[in-house]
């Protein structure tokens, strides 16, 4: 290469993603190594070259698509666009050949693995962007995003918090030697098991008001004064639940249990540090809430929090898990006012979310989505009771700014506020009969969780659920194809244009061509293996661990998720920062080579597994 062209091609790597996270040094070396080939229309180029012949190609000019050995197309690609990362690990599959075929004349700069590798051994931290790979540069992108750096007490785990020491004994022991136990584990509280049933708890504090306040005799059995069916908490959940939960019901010690186990323990005094807790102080303020108008101030809270989420690199799972909390304690709390001004309930029943709400995936444009569950016994002037409960719960979190569910799924939506046995036949229909209609209610429904009421009711639905599905095989191939008529834009170059009319004309509108294609192939796959899990991430946790997901493809979507995820709750914060309305629609003017790059390695991700969907459930 001339060096008269150097300065012209450092000039233009050096803004690309990931290049312009190279050191100057070693970015003007690598420039210095570049090749430069033209490919006219029509001809191919094969980037599956052996051994010291690999190269990452850069479009400079033009634009290709790639297709795989079977003729599908992998990706269109445009100026600035990479590829070749495929090929520059030494783990290189055959399964993974692609050809690169242009669409109209070419330039195309070629930088040789030998050279990138050269890098890489000065400065190892630079590999994981060029990674052949596509989970392992996604992750990257993550962590360049999202920094762990003055993450909030409230959003990590528990099991980075709370103590390791906890005392354990029997239902049998006797109180005197509790005592002892929990001296010698240095443990303000004990858990009591019998058998393998976790039965009770005790504190010092109790006994010191049960024991000797009383003067009762300390051979006496620990059973007499524990209490009992205690409050515990996962090592996996947030300490922003575990701390509403010690507000809510005035606890200062929470077992953590894992698989029935009492693995630690976190008391009140883990919680006293110099933390912003406002999404804490917002439930505590929506639990006393005395009226609707009260709640309806809280918005800008609302609002503030997931500002400060987003702003503070919080992973996309914790932003859904927290928001979803804080629209958990809104439902609750109507669901009281509501109580209060009818009366006691006349039958059994459950609120039942749905959608992002029952996945914990909510975001500041989550809609309602409800229903009402009733005990088989309901009559019909119990049904007229639920009917004005759930009008005053959906109206109240419309005024709460949750807006109602544009297709009416809702429980003040007769058809959703039924007796348990209807809803079961609900199922059976849709699963059965797997139409428009039936496939859009299913679709809505297919994830639920109680938030208030009876919760067997939510478990009985899942059942019926299964095991309809259990009985019609071609339910899930019914699912894929209807998840699978929208695909990734593959073509994602130059102008960009997806939306062809309307207001949000020449946007992408990331929800539809990116999360509902991830969400449906996580409720397949969460299907598939009758996980009774509600999350995206969970679901395809679910599927991999029973083997009907393979590691590879499981650490793809799983990356792509959370990269797309963190991309759009980036746009909505941009949008209320500005004093917009936030919205799914991003305008691709504003992509910069970090995002593109990045967007195309999900978007084939997505893709590949709706394809890998297909052949797995015969669709």
């Amino acid at each position: 290469m001339s060096s008269a062209l150097l300065p012209n091609i450092l000039q233009f790597i050096e803004c690309i993603d990931p290049f312009d996270k190279l050191p100057p040094d070693a970015l003007r070396d690598l420039a210095g190594q570049v090749q430069i080939t033209y490919v006219g229309k029509g001809e191919r180029l094969d980037p599956c070259g052996e051994g010291q012949k690999r190269n990452l190609y850069i479009i400079r000019t033009g634009s290709l698509e790639q297709r795989k050995a079977n003729g599908v197309l992998r990706a269109k690609l445009g100026p600035e666009d990479l590829f070749g990362f495929t090929f520059l690990g030494d783990e290189h599959k055959d399964s993974e050949t692609y050809t690169a075929i242009a669409l109209e004349d070419s330039l195309i700069y070629l930088v040789p693995r030998t050279a990138l590798q050269a890098v890489f051994a000065l400065h190892p931290e630079c590999a994981e962007h060029f990674a052949s790979q596509a989970q392992v540069r996604l992750k990257s992108a993550l962590d360049v995003v999202w920094s762990a750096k003055d993450k909030g007490l409230f959003i990590r785990r528990v099991d980075e918090v709370a103590s390791g020491r906890i005392a354990i004994v029997t239902a049998q022991s006797a109180i005197r030697d509790v005592a002892e136990e929990m001296l010698l584990q240095r443990s303000p509280c004990a858990v009591i098991y019998e058998g393998d049933a976790l039965v009770g708890i005790i504190t010092d504090r109790d006994m010191t008001k049960r024991v000797i306040a009383k003067g009762l005799s300390t051979e006496r059995p620990i059973r007499d004064i524990m209490t009992c069916h205690p409050h515990t908490i996962a090592p996996s959940d947030l300490v922003l639940q575990a701390a509403s939960l010690m507000m809510q019901f005035n606890i200062r010690n929470l077992p953590v249990v894992q698989n029935n186990k009492a693995v630690g323990l976190l008391t009140t005094s883990h919680l006293v540090q110099n933390h912003r807790m406002q999404a804490i102080f917002l439930i505590e303020k929506i639990k006393y809430a005395e009226c609707v108008s009260a709640l309806a101030t809280f918005t800008s809270e609302r609002q503030a929090i997931f500002e400060a989420l987003v702003e503070g690199k919080v992973s996309p799972e914790v932003v859904g898990r927290v928001m979803t909390m804080i629209m958990d304690a809104y439902t609750k709390r109507l669901i009281e006012i509501a109580l209060d001004k009818l009366g006691p309930a006349p039958c059994d029943f459950a609120w039942i979310v749905a959608g992002s709400h029952a996945r914990n995936e909510v975001h500041m444009l989550s809609d309602q989505d409800s229903a009402i569950v009733l005990d088989n016994a309901a009559t019909e002037n119990d049904r007229i009771y639920f009917k004005h409960l759930a009008m005053m719960v959906c109206a109240g979190l419309a005024r709460c700014d949750y807006p109602l569910c544009p297709g009416k799924f809702m429980a003040a939506t007769p058809k959703w506020c039924q007796p348990l046995n209807i809803w079961q036949q609900y199922y059976q229909k849709w699963v059965a009969n797997p139409e428009y209609d039936c496939l859009l209610n299913i679709s809505v429904f297919l994830e639920v969780r109680a938030v208030y009421g009876n919760h067997q009711f939510e478990t009985d639905l899942r059942q019926s659920m299964h095991q309809a599905i259990s009985r019609n095989g071609s339910f899930l191939v019914k699912l894929i194809q209807d998840a699978t008529n929208t695909t990734p834009p593959l073509g994602i170059f130059n102008s960009l244009v997806l939306e062809k009319s309307g207001e949000n004309k020449k946007t992408l509108n990331i929800k539809k061509y990116a999360i509902n294609l991830i969400i449906d192939l996580a409720r397949i796959y969460g299907l598939a293996v009758e996980s009774d899990r509600t999350a995206t991430h969970e679901r395809f946790e679910a599927a991999y661990r029973q083997g009907a997901l393979s590691e590879d493809s499981y650490k793809n979507i799983l990356n792509a998720y959370r990269f797309i995820l963190s991309f759009r709750f980036s746009h909505q914060l941009e949008a209320l920062k500005a004093g917009n309305e936030p919205n799914n629609h991003i305008n691709p003017n504003r992509f910069g080579s970090f995002e593109r790059k990045h967007l195309k390695d999900a978007f084939r991700i997505i893709a590949d597994l709706q394809e890998a969907a297909k052949v797995k459930f015969g669709a």
